[in-house]
């Protein structure tokens, strides 16, 4: 099949979280199974390194018309694994030091979608799946069935939605429908756009779309609750006969601690010292005293209470104070957890490091080298943290929503079998005590550990098989 996927970030070119890494690694997938497959994203210019510029082919120019506004656009084309990405180039729009959060992000995201359908005539290619990505690609679906249906080549495209994170949803005025599209308010109604007093690009893709995906089975059925669906869950109950989950998976090509160059010790299952090395190595470069016998606990995520942030901080008196463990924690977020967690690394410099910026290789040495990753997400459409932990022995201790309750097994102390830990009431009692059923195994039964370890590492994680599921659904889909 000929599959295009659009969307505003893919690793490893620019990414802000689980977006990027998704369309990194699943339409890599996808070419090795025969299909031809490509991917349009915007020329983010500053976050492209030099390498990949200078790669870079100029393909075609043309104007699009944003409203009133006549801009240029250039396409820029990239082969590499298998896989054909198509750079939609505007300077005034994509020249900027980051990918979102401007006043006119609704401005920039009109004219990359309508770049993308006016590119297809103009590359020669078709595709049989246009498969958008979030609230920035939503509009994609409407437009192909509203304002471009005139155009007979367009009419067989089959349109998917995935939705990775229902928090998102680009909600603007019903003016903008005119000022950026073009289009007059035929859409605009209870079974699309309409969105109270105003338009939801996400609500239209909805309606729009042939096959809406979200990125977990559990995932799939939680957005249909109101706790959950942010305002939409009536809109995706009405569109349950369409709705699927599937599973995201990992680049078992980037994360294998059989393999890996960003970490300073490969090992295997069957050979774990190298992951004891490392463990110790992440200990003196982040201020930790050196102890490969103490459990040490890693947490990378965004500071924000989606992730849960708010019940660690809470938990952090009573964790640091009254059980033998080490923490160690990478990220940024909310200026408030930040200073919580750097008063927590000054109160407690022997137990706790909070290394309060991005970095992605201190973040696979966490991954590698800690021995318990907490996760306590509020809610989570999939998550990757998780999946990268499994691969590096790492056993994560999470609360069961959405695809932590998906991919991680429960431990259990009768048969040994899981791959993890986890929690069902969101509360510091419960979590404390699942932490310490953790560190019970940890110390008490080191055999009991080591193959929990060796069950989370022989887990298929990779997006084989979920590759082959996004396969059937566009069959599905198209013929």
């Amino acid at each position: 099949m000929n599959l295009l996927f659009a969307a505003s970030e893919c690793a490893p070119f620019f990414k802000t979280g689980g977006l990027g890494d998704v369309m990194g690694a699943l339409p890599k997938e996808l070419a090795k199974n025969g299909n031809d497959v490509r991917v349009v994203l915007p020329f983010f210019v500053q976050k492209l390194d030099e390498e990949t510029k200078n790669s870079l082919k100029d393909v075609v120019e043309f104007t699009v018309e944003v409203g009133w506004r006549k801009q240029h656009c250039g396409i820029k084309q990239l082969k590499r694994d298998k896989v054909t990405y198509y750079f939609i180039d505007n300077l005034f729009y994509f020249d900027r030091p980051n990918l979102y959060d401007y006043g006119d992000d609704g401005e920039r995201f009109a004219f990359f979608q309508q770049a993308v359908i006016e590119m297809l005539e103009k590359i020669d290619f078709i595709p049989d799946v246009l498969h958008v990505n979030d609230w920035q690609t939503a509009m994609i679906p409407v437009l192909l069935k509203d304002k471009y249906s005139w155009i007979k080549k367009y009419r067989d495209i089959r349109t998917v939605l995935t939705i990775h994170n229902i928090l998102f949803q680009g909600v603007y005025d019903p003016y903008t429908i005119g000022d950026w599209f073009n289009m007059g308010y035929g859409t605009v109604h209870e079974e699309g756009l309409k969105y109270g007093d105003k338009v939801c690009w996400l609500k239209g893709a909805l309606y729009f779309s042939d096959l809406i995906t979200t990125v977990s089975p559990t995932y799939a059925q939680e957005v249909q609750t109101p706790e959950f669906g942010y305002g939409l869950e009536t809109h995706l109950q009405n569109n349950s006969y369409k709705l699927t989950g599937i599973l995201n998976g990992i680049d078992y090509d980037t994360y294998n601690p059989e393999t890996d160059t960003t970490i300073p010790h490969t090992f295997s299952k069957n050979d774990l010292s190298g992951k004891t090395k490392n463990k110790k190595i992440l200990q003196e470069k982040v201020g930790l005293p050196v102890d490969e016998h103490i459990a040490l606990m890693g947490i990378v995520t965004r500071l924000d209470e989606q992730k849960g942030v708010q019940l660690i901080i809470d938990s952090m008196e009573e964790l640091l104070k009254h059980r033998h463990v080490q923490l160690v924690l990478l990220g940024t977020g909310k200026p408030y957890f930040e200073e919580a967690f750097r008063y927590f690394s000054e109160a407690y410099p022997e137990k706790f490091q909070a290394v309060i910026h991005f970095d992605s290789e201190l973040a696979q040495l966490i991954y590698a080298g800690v021995d318990l990753f907490l996760m306590p997400s509020l809610f989570e459409p999939c998550g990757l943290s998780q999946l990268n932990s499994l691969r590096y022995g790492t056993l994560p201790i999470v609360h069961e929503v959405g695809g932590l309750a998906d991919t991680i097994e429960p431990h259990n102390k009768w048969t040994g079998e899981g791959t993890g830990f986890s929690f069902y009431d969101f509360n510091v009692e419960t979590m404390l005590q699942t932490i310490d059923s953790a560190l019970t195994l940890y110390y008490e039964d080191p055999d009991g550990f080591n193959e929990v370890q060796k069950n989370a590492m022989s887990k298929d994680n990779s997006w084989k098989k979920s590759a082959l599921e996004y396969i059937d659904q566009y069959k599905y889909i198209v013929y």
